[in-house]
């Protein structure tokens, strides 16, 4: 007996998007919403219109092409921001507006300057306004677990007798702990006299490393919608994870005696496509999608799972789609091979990419030995970030030592298929690159961030390149892998550079629409 329903309401392509350092474009967004409906989100709030042009097209897009999950807009509770939700979610199959306001003394004192009063009547006319718009409201009392509890009540109360579909429940700075949340819940449930109107949501950040448990605490005590992202991103330390939510219900059914309807086999490759457009690297120890989740390196350990899985292991990796095998294909496999490894991975690509991988595949097997699952997972990353290119680098040669002034010589090909070639000299190998590039795409921007991080083992492991740029005020992230690490940092700095050129290229057709 699988019993209740939970909902998932997905807020990554919103307050995921608010972690400091990472900035994505509609048509980023767009991909990641697909994915999110292919894993079987139930909501997913795709922005925060108001704010910018760039959030309101993401949520238009978002709201035309996605059409099994419910598209939310999140909205301040002023008639400006509650209009301009609507406005970008209206052509969506299933649209919901999502009103929020403090409600916590703190908050209404030194942040809202109002009184309890104004904030009631506030939140029940924001409300009411949203619903002559659309059947499906979600209103959030924000900083509710440090909301004077009568208060609470009657808030919730006002805002269902509104119209309210949905309640959430937010530990909005991540103060409360399991037992104090679920008694809060239970509270709810008892002393708001219409609560059965409405759906009991939660949303609970991470600041002390609780938003997981705090959620599943309160779905065993009457909610039934999780706010949560994927891979835990957010404002400071983070939402509830997605991924580890959906795995708890499943996998202590006996304890929750709840259901999701997402799609577990997914959420490996859903956490990777997130971290590859956000820039957020996945922690190798990181529950349910880490690289160390499913490995084994104490003797013990090993022992056991090679006679019987489950003495170390309570979920089967196949479980949440991680790769079944460490070793995939070698230089004499063929495309046939190849493109099932790809199916069996989560991957379908259409005729021209899968050609270009498989090229590049070829040519990653000649340098290397053995060539992983990892390996295949960075090169569909590339092929992602090829996709959208304005300029693609086409070549890349350096001359550094000791005691040589490092120079590089870079060849790209620009928007009109032209090849453009130049060379600059700088303090090492990346700056000349780097510098070289600069003189070619002619963008104003300041490198904020390197890193480089190795995707596997061994003399011959693929270097993975992450950077961040920034340009008239906007982040950008790059992301590039190869080999060759200075090749990787070129084609991480392209990726980024090319994110910003799409970005500004998007925003002048937006303002040239009618």
């Amino acid at each position: 007996m699988k019993g209740e329903r939970v909902l998932i309401f997905d807020t990554t392509l919103r307050d995921g998007e608010q972690a400091a350092g990472t900035s994505l474009n509609p048509n980023e967004k767009l991909e990641i919403a697909r994915q999110l409906e292919s894993l079987g989100v139930d909501i997913i709030e795709a922005g925060f219109p108001i704010t910018s042009q760039g959030d309101f097209d993401a949520v238009r897009l978002i709201s035309k092409e996605v059409r099994n999950s419910t598209i939310c807009a999140l909205c301040h509770a002023n008639d400006e921001a509650i209009d301009r939700a609507w406005e970008a979610v209206k052509r969506a199959r299933k649209g919901r507006i999502h009103v929020f306001l403090s409600t916590s003394k703190v908050h209404l004192t030194y942040q809202l300057k109002k009184s309890a009063t104004d904030v009631l009547k506030l939140a029940t006319s924001s409300v009411a306004r949203a619903c002559k718009y659309c059947g499906d409201v979600e209103f959030t009392p924000m900083d509710t677990t440090r909301t004077d509890i009568k208060f609470l009540y009657e808030v919730l109360e006002g805002v269902i007798d509104a119209g309210a579909t949905t309640v959430n429940i937010a530990d909005t700075v991540g103060y409360s702990i399991p037992s104090e949340f679920g008694r809060l819940i239970e509270g709810i449930c008892k002393n708001v006299p219409n609560i059965s109107k409405a759906v009991i949501s939660v949303h609970c950040h991470n600041d002390l490393g609780l938003a997981v448990a705090n959620s599943l605490e309160a779905v065993r005590r009457g909610a039934r919608q999780i706010e949560c992202t994927v891979n835990g991103i957010g404002e400071r330390a983070g939402n509830a994870a997605m991924e580890e939510i959906v795995m708890g219900i499943k996998t202590r059914s006996d304890q929750y005696h709840l259901y999701t309807d997402i799609d577990t086999m997914q959420l490996y490759k859903t956490s990777r496509m997130v971290s590859e457009f956000t820039g957020f690297i996945v922690p190798q120890n990181k529950a349910i999608v880490g690289n160390n989740a499913f490995r084994h390196q104490s003797g013990i350990h090993q022992d056991g799972i090679i006679k019987e899985a489950n003495t170390y292991e309570i979920m089967d990796p196949k479980d949440v789609g991680v790769p079944s095998s460490a070793l995939v294909l070698g230089k004499l496999s063929g495309r046939h091979a190849f493109k099932e490894r790809l199916l069996e991975m989560g991957f379908s690509l259409d005729d021209d990419a899968l050609i270009h991988a498989f090229k590049s595949f070829k040519e990653l097997a000649d340098k290397k030995k053995v060539v992983t699952d990892r390996d295949i997972q960075s090169l569909i990353g590339e092929e992602m970030r090829t996709a959208s290119e304005v300029y693609h680098l086409d070549h890349v040669e350096v001359s550094c030592g000791n005691h040589s002034m490092p120079t590089a010589t870079v060849r790209l090909i620009g928007p009109n298929k032209e090849i453009l070639a130049d060379a600059a000299l700088g303090t090492g190998p990346v700056d000349a690159v780097y510098k070289a590039i600069n003189r070619l795409v002619r963008v104003p921007n300041q490198l904020t961030e390197f890193s480089v991080n190795s995707i596997t083992e061994g003399i011959d492991a693929m270097g993975e390149v992450l950077i961040r740029i920034e340009s008239g005020g906007a982040g950008y992230t790059g992301r590039g892998a190869d080999t060759d690490i200075i090749v990787a940092s070129a084609k991480a700095y392209m990726n980024a550079l090319n994110r910003l050129l799409v970005q500004k290229r998007t925003s002048r057709q937006v303002e040239n629409e009618p």
